[in-house]
């Protein structure tokens, strides 16, 4: 689905080629067609905002919205695992996920950053996109509701992700909680929270890589880090 494509390119760090190609993800939006009316033009005038803003201003936006807390984390699995066992044992499940199907990652991502995860969806059978997109609405509707409780413009990009599958069940609830949260209380040592978790996943990826018998075929997903960043579910979330 390329609407997922530019989803996914829409909440990557801000590139100069993400900006250049805002006018032609519009028009993809638009051919493809697969979400009302009222999220294409909420994420058309989010690009045109994006269009018109300085490079420099939408990467320290960037960094200041997502790079600065646990909260608005864009790791699936942080929402889910925290910083339990089970968080590295799922990224290690959900990267043998990507390679069964031909997938390399070619950047220094974790295989459950929101983005990537859409890039590989983009590229999957429509039914099957949905059907993992809906079992990780959960997380994706809580950071939306974040994002529009803190007037990011960001927001717009989870809210077209829910007008493509629907919204939990549970909503109200997540919309609650998003309204009453406290101060993010991670950010400080963030960066050395978060390279030191990167470090650990690497080596169990080099483990389970050395336990197979050999690499499928691979298809490398496109991708591009922010600088200076040391990251990037499974069948089921």
């Amino acid at each position: 689905m390329k609407t997922l494509k530019v989803l996914s390119a829409l909440l990557c760090y801000p590139q100069p080629e993400i900006q250049a190609a805002l006018g032609e993800m519009a028009e993809a939006l638009d051919q493809e067609n697969l979400l009302p009316e009222p999220e294409r033009r909420a994420l058309r005038a989010f690009m045109n905002r994006l269009e018109r803003t300085d490079l420099m201003e939408l990467q320290e936006r960037y960094v200041a919205t997502f790079d600065r807390g646990r909260a608005l984390s864009l790791h699936l699995y942080e929402h889910i695992h925290g910083q339990s066992r089970d968080r590295g044992q799922a990224m290690v499940n959900l990267l043998e996920v990507y390679h069964r199907h031909g997938f390399e990652l070619n950047a220094r991502e974790l295989p459950d950053h929101i983005p990537l995860f859409l890039e590989y969806l983009a590229q999957r059978p429509a039914e099957e996109s949905r059907e993992l997109l809906a079992e990780a609405m959960h997380v994706l509707a809580l950071l939306g509701a974040r994002l529009a409780e803190r007037d990011s413009d960001y927001h717009v990009a989870f809210d077209a992700l829910a007008a493509l599958v629907g919204e939990p069940a549970e909503i109200a609830d997540i919309r609650r909680q998003a309204a009453t949260e406290g101060p993010d209380e991670t950010l400080v040592n963030m960066d050395k929270i978060w390279e030191e978790e990167a470090v650990t996943f690497l080596a169990n990826q080099e483990a389970c890589a050395a336990s197979r018998m050999g690499p499928p075929e691979a298809q490398p997903v496109q991708w591009m880090p922010r600088p200076g960043s040391t990251q990037q579910p499974a069948s089921s979330l």
